[in-house]
């Protein structure tokens, strides 16, 4: 049995009329009979009663009719799927992210991709640079937003956003009401920073800003995660130089003021 005698014999099902179903298969009506004769004799059973005035389903053309139309559907949603799997539209997205782009950009694209594509699923991740690139190699992410450098050579990336960066301080800190400052104002301060292997671009343009105002950061506490920073900041454990993005936090306790320098455009790749 061909899928096209299933659609054959439902047409017909339908018609109750050989020449109307012939007709709509643009076809010939004697080759659709014969096409129906031998579904018939395939299948060992009577499919339709015919007399010269009438062509009516048997018990068996009945049930025959449900199940091919139930096939039929499936089949078509079968190809729609694949095709929709095809284009994008259909499966599992794996995304991997820093914690700073949860804040900044990130939110707005995975809103607009769940508005375009709300048949994808989509598999959130939070990890380091250095573990996106690892899970992106051994094909366990389909994409990553990170911060530079990615250098390897089978890894496309792209720029997706530059941001400058601020100084968090604690609310009761004697340089938190000021509209901005200069790096050389915090020069003895503690600091709270993150371990180099975490985003080694984003570190060296932080010690390069303090360099650059005549003095080497004493760091007081080192934390993966853009929150924990934030949290010790509130703490009072020490400031900390981060992306601009991490103002839309909107931390209690914490503050955010520009420097009065040009700062490195701190890029998020993806």
């Amino acid at each position: 049995m061909e899928l096209r005698h299933l659609r054959y014999f439902l047409a017909v099902a339908e018609e109750l009329h050989f020449g109307r179903a012939a007709g709509r298969l643009q076809m010939a009506q004697p080759p659709l009979s014969q096409q129906i004769k031998q579904l018939e004799i395939e299948l060992g059973v009577q499919l339709f009663a015919r007399t010269r005035r009438k062509v009516s389903l048997t018990a068996a053309g009945q049930v025959l009719q449900q199940e091919a139309q139930q096939l039929l559907q499936q089949l078509e949603q079968a190809v729609s799927k694949t095709q929709q799997a095809s284009r994008g539209e259909l499966g599992r997205l794996a995304i991997a992210f820093v914690s700073s782009a949860m804040y900044s950009l990130l939110p707005d694209y995975l809103k607009q991709f769940r508005e375009q594509y709300p048949h994808v699923e989509i598999v959130l991740h939070e990890l380091s640079t250095q573990e996106q690139i690892q899970g992106l190699l051994d094909s366990r992410l389909d994409i990553g937003f990170m911060r530079p450098p990615v250098d390897h050579p089978t890894l496309q990336a792209k720029p997706v956003l530059q941001e400058s960066l601020v100084v968090a301080l604690p609310l009761g800190h004697r340089l938190a009401s000021q509209p901005n400052l200069s790096i050389q104002e915090l020069q003895g301060e503690l600091f709270v920073l993150f371990p180099r292997a975490m985003a080694t671009r984003l570190y060296d343009q932080i010690i390069s800003l303090c360099h650059q105002g005549g003095f080497s950061p004493t760091v007081a506490q080192q934390a993966a995660q853009m929150q924990t920073i934030l949290s010790l900041v509130t703490a009072e454990i020490g400031v900390a130089i981060v992306p601009e993005s991490l103002q839309n936090l909107q931390r209690r306790g914490v503050c955010f003021i520009p420097f009065q320098e040009t700062t490195p455009q701190n890029d998020s790749p993806v």
